[in-house]
């Protein structure tokens, strides 16, 4: 087991200068690669397909660093509710990844590491989320609208008063619904686990890192979450809101960090290791390597993108050839149906479409074909 010195106290070791000195050649190099990687997509033509793509390798490789293997193509076409065949549970979790990541790109920076945010990432404020009332308008005014004239039916009246309980009702428990949930079973969740304590206390870490460098606060935030996972099922999580911290700090304006993609750079004898040190060396170089390969997948994703705009050339204005190529870079793949779907053509015209661009076909196989460019 680690020392649980580096749980309670994350910053442990950061005052006399040892760490921060054994750190700072990897943290140099991180900071540059990921701001590099930043930049460019941020100028790219393709940004959207980029971080489309990424977040489908993140989820992928989430599950690799659990022990899992999950195929690419099938959680893609899962995300795209055309599965071939059913998902395993290992699909069905790299599925939650891809949705959290969506959930934290789409919102402010900042939001993931807020009350509400985490409330819903961790699937206990899903149902308290209603929306706030308009100014104004209270429970008198619900009852005003409910009010029926008592000279239409003899009933109206108590029927006007069933109205306004069940609205009442409806009302507290959409407020009240994170507090009303069913209790945990106790085979399945340690009942002594302080879920909310240990979250709170990676909170206040999270908090008290915002003097130090982006990159070394998500080092040690890391460290501290894969050391002692505050959530007893979403450890998976914490490289998410290590990567919205980054966001969050403006070190990536243009795209969320690919922190399990990058962790899967590096061996696991460096990010398991018994010296703190060495895993938060380990977490920046994998920072700066997974960095420098975003690069290369960005600039080979440009250079396909570029070679299938060359045969567009002469095409017809009303062609949905375009619509097909940027569907194809948003995507590592895609079936006939999904581009069917997206374009709006048969799965036959869409076969022929992909003929015309030359697509290479990912799966190998002569039925549920996918092609893509990886």
């Amino acid at each position: 087991m680690r020392s649980a010195d580096s749980v309670a106290d994350p910053w442990r070791g950061l005052a006399d200068g040892r760490l921060l000195e054994a750190l700072k050649n990897p943290l140099a190099a991180a900071e540059d690669a990921l701001a590099r990687l930043d930049e460019r997509v941020r100028a790219s033509p393709i940004q959207e397909g980029f971080v489309s793509r990424s977040h489908f390798q993140d989820a992928c490789a989430s599950l690799w660093l659990a022990g899992e293997l999950v195929m690419l193509e099938d959680l893609v076409l899962r995300d795209a509710r055309m599965d071939i065949r059913s998902p395993t549970h290992e699909v069905t979790r790299a599925e939650a990844v891809l949705r959290a990541r969506r959930k934290i790109a789409a919102a402010a920076p900042d939001w993931a590491l807020s009350a509400d945010g985490l409330e819903i990432l961790r699937g206990a404020g899903e149902a308290g989320t209603a929306e706030p009332e308009p100014a104004g308008q209270g429970d008198r005014g619900d009852d005003a609208t409910l009010e029926m004239p008592g000279d239409a039916d003899p009933l109206a009246g108590e029927l006007a008063a069933l109205d306004r309980a069940l609205a009442s009702s409806s009302k507290l428990l959409s407020r009240d619904a994170p507090l009303a949930r069913t209790p945990r079973d106790p085979l399945i969740y340690d009942p002594d686990w302080a879920e909310g304590d240990r979250l709170e206390a990676w909170q206040r870490a999270a908090a008290a890192s915002q003097s130090e460098p982006p990159l070394l606060s998500a080092a040690i935030l890391w460290d501290a979450w894969d050391s002692d996972p505050p959530l007893e099922r979403q450890a998976w999580l914490g490289a998410l809101l290590v990567a919205a911290t980054l966001r969050a700090r403006h070190k990536t304006r243009s795209h969320l960090c690919c922190v399990n993609s990058a962790l899967r750079l590096i061996p696991r004898e460096k990010r398991r290791s018994r010296d703190r040190a060495t895993r938060l060396a380990a977490f920046l170089t994998a920072i700066a390597a997974g960095a420098e390969a975003g690069m290369q997948d960005h600039d080979r994703w440009l250079l396909a993108r570029r070679r299938l705009e060359s045969k567009l050339k002469g095409r017809r204005s009303s062609s949905r050839l375009p619509a097909l190529v940027e569907f194809i870079l948003a995507r590592p793949i895609a079936s006939a149906g999904m581009i069917a779907a997206e374009l709006g053509v048969t799965p036959r015209a869409a076969q022929d479409m992909v003929a015309e661009l030359g697509l290479r076909e990912m799966t190998g196989r002569g039925r549920y074909r996918a092609w893509g460019i990886l």
